[in-house]
């Protein structure tokens, strides 16, 4: 039997994994932390009994995910989805709330409800052809062209100085230019663009869900499946040198995978020098600094909407947002930075002791930065929360500099998997319509450094499995291996 061994047992890794498992190949999953998750990994880090998760907390992506539908992921994992996708709390009492019904989220934000509809709902009444334009590598031709239009359209509209003039209200500009933030991007960009332009169709789709007890359900769901069908996977198991790994080879049929950093494959002693240089001039982008906190009971946010929503952007005005992401972009952090916060017990109660509640939150720093975001983060939740402060019990944080020896990919704290901008969109890493393929034979890379790039939809693990299938002979597409 043929074998194939996965380094980096996150969601695109553990996809690859299933998928090549079910093709008939030995797996053998090799992660490097003591826990299997990666991006998609819950613990208890600030006080018995309170479940944070480590990177990722909430999945619109992986609704939308044509390999997570194959795989049956919404029917074997206990999901909530939230009546309202996101909020953005204001000064002075307002809020904007992007309910997972578009016509109540329009009717909302008043003067500005018809230019929201105008500029998302034709992309989320379509979802799925959106999904598989920006799921897939971009060199190729869409299976929904007029969709990939209008969101190449809309693209221009808010990823250019034209957002400026999109909306006439506060709520409205805030509410886009938040789900634009996610893209840690400076402001306003194409890319950047193009990321919230996604999240904002998904929130009026499928919605923001999550999984009741946290993002390691994701996980032990895959790893359940993959056992089931012969693979397993190796926690502990660090692997920094692939000429010291005993993996096979590729003239016997074996495949190697990588869901690492693409810098990993420059230890491999047959890498050409000209991919190896190509692979040298990747670039990574600003990192994340993260604070989990467990708190006495809920946040007492001044607008009550806001405590019904799972995800909370904070962060002000759009003028206030795109001066937060560009002085990241120009190497500061703004004293009110842009806060991305997840607040899962609203409607999860398994994730904290009775009464009580749990925070996730980050905010974008340059990358490497050794900077404790407490102080800041907890400013900005005081901001549209007073009160917030007291209710702190424990909290962790989690600087840039710091996140590389939690997932060894995320280099400097980019939890990206490098920079998201229009050149890495179609240079992930390198440019070529197979990116996951590498010159080295039976080698293939399968991380968010490849398309389609950051958020959890196993998409690139998948890209990379089928690549390495189409190559060894044995073509298998999803409808084959779930069918």
């Amino acid at each position: 039997m043929a074998r194939a061994t996965i380094i980096g047992a996150g969601p695109n890794g553990l996809a690859s994994a299933v998928a090549l498992a079910r093709a008939g190949y030995e797996v053998r999953v090799l992660e490097a932390s003591d826990t299997a998750g990666g991006g998609v990994r819950t613990r208890e880090s600030t006080l018995p009994g309170f479940r944070h998760d480590v990177c990722s907390a909430v999945h619109p992506a992986a609704f939308a995910s044509p390999f997570f539908q194959a795989f049956g992921l919404a029917e074997r994992i206990d999901w909530i989805h939230p009546e309202i996708s996101y909020a953005h709390p204001l000064d002075g009492g307002r809020a904007a709330i992007a309910w997972r019904d578009i016509a109540r989220t329009a009717a909302g934000l008043g003067a500005d409800g018809q230019a929201w509809l105008a500029r998302v709902r034709p992309l989320s009444s379509r979802i799925d052809g959106l999904a598989d334009f920006t799921g897939n590598q971009l060199l190729r031709i869409p299976r929904d062209p007029i969709t990939a239009a209008r969101y190449a359209i809309r693209m221009l509209d808010q990823g250019t100085p034209l957002a400026a003039r999109a909306f006439l209200t506060d709520e409205a500009a805030a509410l886009m230019s938040g789900v634009v933030a996610h893209a840690n991007s400076p402001q306003p960009t194409l890319a950047g663009a193009a990321a919230g332009l996604l999240l904002a169709s998904l929130a009026h789709a499928g919605g923001w869900p999550f999984p009741r007890g946290g993002a390691q359900q994701i996980a032990d769901t895959m790893i359940a499946d993959l056992e089931a069908h012969g693979g397993s996977v190796e926690t502990g198991a660090e692997v920094t040198d692939l000429g010291t790994l005993d993996w096979g080879a590729a003239a016997r049929g074996d495949l190697l995978l990588l869901n690492t950093s693409p810098r990993l494959l420059l230890t491999h002693p047959d890498v050409p020098a000209g991919y190896a240089r190509a692979v040298g001039a990747y670039r990574y982008g600003p990192g994340a600094a993260k604070v989990d906190f467990a708190l006495d009971g809920p946040i007492p946010w001044t607008h009550a909407d806001v405590a019904l929503a799972p995800t909370v952007h904070l962060g002000g005005t759009r003028a206030e947002i795109w001066a937060s992401e560009n002085a990241v972009a120009a190497g500061r952090v703004s004293e009110r930075p842009y806060v991305l916060a997840v607040q899962p017990t609203v409607l999860d109660t398994s994730r904290a002791p009775e009464g009580k509640a749990v925070l996730w939150a980050y905010i974008h720093v340059p990358n490497g930065s050794d900077l404790d975001p407490t102080e800041l983060i907890t400013a900005q939740v005081e901001r549209f929360a007073p009160g917030f402060r007291d209710r702190i019990l424990a909290h962790r944080a989690v600087p840039a500099s710091s996140r590389e020896a939690i997932n060894p990919a995320e280099i400097g704290g980019d939890i990206s998997g490098g920079v998201f901008d229009i050149r890495q969109a179609l240079r992930r890493p390198v440019l070529s319509p197979t990116p996951w393929r590498t010159p080295v034979p039976g080698v293939y890379l399968a991380s968010a450094s490849t398309p389609p790039g950051p958020a959890v939809n196993g998409m690139a693990g998948w890209h990379a499995a089928r690549t390495a299938l189409r190559d060894a002979g044995h073509p298998a597409e999803l409808s084959d291996l779930f069918g």
